[in-house]
């Protein structure tokens, strides 16, 4: 009988469980499933980064061969190679056979590249003129702060020497000590507190 009432009691303290953990699940199951699946949002973290359809690059480094493509766009040697190519190139194309020719006159084949590099070549020369510019930009910010700071540095030493020269005016110099002191003996050789010194006592 004990164990049979042990059994019972176990029993129903297990269907108690069972039915605890049914009525929590149908709980959760009741929540929205955006609610569930949505992720909490943190006011103190950047937002992820959404992925476009362009493809990703880095700024920085576009900019620096950018920088380096228009240094020798700007260059004599550039001038003196782009020369050479259009000179061998309109020869090639009038002096060679005519099966040989790709490019006939007029060159339009020629005119088009040369357009083409053209309008590759602008922006790359103002892409880099911006970097200068915002680089000059921060240049000047950081030389006007030295200023700012070199202006205060010297206004405070001015402000110190003031001070030590107006210190120094109040102390007692050797000569003025030597002058005070000849006065001295003088006012006490007027009132006679010792004799003044005479030429007999010199010899």
């Amino acid at each position: 009988m004990a164990g049979a009432d042990r059994g019972g009691r176990d029993f129903g303290l297990h269907s108690r469980t069972e039915r605890a953990a049914e009525r929590a699940r149908a709980q959760s199951a009741a929540v929205h499933p955006h609610e569930r699946t949505a992720p909490r949002v943190r006011l103190d973290l950047p937002r992820p980064k959404r992925r476009g359809w362009l493809p990703e690059y880095d700024p920085e480094a576009f900019g620096r061969l950018s920088e380096k493509i228009a240094r020798f766009l700007g260059t004599g040697r550039f001038i003196v190679w782009m020369t050479v190519v259009i000179i061998l190139w309109v020869v090639w194309n009038v002096a060679a056979p005519g099966r040989l020719r790709f490019d006939q006159y007029p060159f339009i084949f020629l005119t088009l590249a040369l357009s083409l590099q053209a309008s590759y070549a602008a922006p790359l020369i103002l892409l880099a003129q911006n970097r200068q510019d915002d680089r000059d930009r921060v240049n000047l910010e950081q030389d006007r702060k030295q200023n700012e700071r070199s202006i205060a540095d010297t206004e405070y030493l001015t402000r110190e020497i003031a001070a030590l020269r107006m210190g120094l005016g109040e102390v007692a110099t050797r000569d003025w000590i030597r002058s005070e002191f000849q006065e001295l003996v003088k006012e006490l050789e007027e009132r006679g507190v010792f004799p003044p010194e005479s030429e007999e006592d010199d010899r």
